[in-house]
């Protein structure tokens, strides 16, 4: 069944970009809810040439999906921006409405709720967050939804930590700092939510406790992780990146084609099965 919607193209733009499964993701939704003349494509865009391409979108155009480093680049060419996003001043979903105006978003936030809710995660008294990026900062703000008490961030650095704080205050989570050297601290928490570079927690594995609770790590590839596996093989709940890229995307998918719900299972399997074919 094919579509008579006139806007009936997106993409995902970023830097570097070719890894991106979102076309794999976006593509299977497409599939399963019979709009075979949607396209979802991948554009290598930099912070420099976003202007242009966003100036240069017709009225074919229903959304973009934005990756890193584009996330707060976007913020000066939006007509609006939703409260979710501009709590964490972050934009990943990008809607054109009917008239064309640009309407940002940020699908990360309510993604890893939902992730974490397909696990039976819904509330925590206190949580762990390791590292101090971009997604650290989306964590908090899920976490300010579903965490009753302290968060305590493991940096390495104390500008890191000043500014883990500075999110702390302006989304109402008592952040606590603590360095990275004790990090194995970290994994004593009823969540941790991971949001290090490839590597960063390899060395954490042999403090996993003998009851651990929940790990969720955002990282997809390469998957598990040496701590996911460690997480699991002790019995601890475990959520993964992939599980995070499916729901944002999900919420996109439904931004973008106003159909709902995306299809879930379908999408989930795509991811799968790229990764494994990698």
């Amino acid at each position: 069944m094919a579509s008579t919607d006139r806007r009936h193209r997106a993409a995902v733009l970023g830097s570097p970009i070719a890894h991106s499964l979102s076309p794999v993701l976006h593509r299977a939704a497409y599939s399963a809810l019979g709009l075979d003349d949607w396209t979802y494509d991948r554009f290598e865009i930099d912070e420099q040439a976003l202007p242009g391409f966003v100036e240069g979108l017709d009225e074919t155009w229903t959304g973009l999906s934005l990756t890193m480093p584009l996330k707060r680049a976007i913020l000066p060419l939006l007509d609006s921006v939703s409260e979710t996003a501009a709590s964490v001043e972050a934009v990943n979903t990008v809607v054109f409405t009917e008239d064309g105006r640009p309407v940002g978003d940020n699908t990360d936030i309510p993604g890893m709720i939902a992730a974490l809710r397909e696990r039976g995660i819904e509330k925590t008294e206190s949580a762990a967050v390791l590292g101090a990026g971009a997604t650290a900062s989306s964590a908090l703000a899920a976490l300010s939804r579903i965490c009753a008490g302290p968060v305590t961030a493991y940096v390495r650095s104390r500008e890191r930590g000043d500014e883990m704080r500075g999110w702390g205050a302006r989304l109402g989570v008592d952040v606590r700092i603590a360095d990275w050297a004790e990090a194995e601290q970290a994994l004593h928490a009823p969540l941790i939510i991971a949001t290090t570079p490839a590597g960063a927690t390899d060395g954490l594995t042999d403090a996993v406790p003998d009851r651990p609770g929940a790990l969720f790590d955002v990282l997809y590839e390469p998957w598990p992780t040496p701590l996911a596996s460690a997480w699991a093989a002790r019995g601890g709940a475990v959520v993964g990146g992939l599980d995070l890229l499916v729901h944002q995307a999900v919420l996109q998918v439904e931004q973008m084609t106003g159909r709902a719900p995306a299809p879930l299972a379908a999408m989930r399997q795509a991811g799968e099965e790229a990764l494994a074919a990698r």
